[in-house]
């Protein structure tokens, strides 16, 4: 792999792995905020899937540095989130399973791109990035799934 490829993984990896880590921080405080019975098995959903985001923020950092890259420390990080930031009506349910689509599909976008990115070149970090668009897809599913019935109940 010449350093220029490598260069250009490692580069959107680190992408990737600041989009898992705004995620993380989004999940986290929409877990938290939202108030109301029919918050409650969104809250639930974040939570749980504050882990498997972090998961894939861990594998991607561990990939940058076997690549030969700098794991990015806090003061690289610029939030681009805006969708999924909690709402400040926190029975607002519905415009925090949009936010968490977008999130998801953004990540999907990303994931796809360092696939292509990496195909015939370094199949590892593809494979990785495989599976992590595989856990993202599965995400967005189960929000579609959720953003339907709560519209239906609206």
């Amino acid at each position: 792999m010449s350093d220029e490829s490598t260069g250009k993984i490692i580069k959107e990896l680190q992408v990737a792995y600041w989009m898992e880590i705004e995620t993380v921080m989004s999940y986290i405080a929409n877990s938290i905020n939202l108030d109301g019975v029919r918050a409650e098995e969104i809250k639930k959903a974040l939570a749980a899937d504050v882990q498997e985001e972090l998961g894939h923020a861990q594998i991607l950092a561990r990939r940058i540095k076997t690549l030969g890259g700098t794991v990015p420390g806090s003061k690289a990080f610029s939030a681009g989130q805006d969708s999924l930031q909690p709402p400040a009506d926190t029975t607002d349910v519905i415009s925090v399973i949009k936010g968490v689509i977008e999130a998801e599909n953004s990540a999907i976008a990303q994931y796809n791109k360092l696939i292509k990115l990496c195909d015939g070149v370094d199949y590892v970090t593809q494979d990785l990035c495989i599976t992590s668009l595989a856990d993202e897809e599965e995400h967005r599913r189960d929000f579609m799934g959720y953003l339907a019935e709560y519209e239906k109940g609206a």
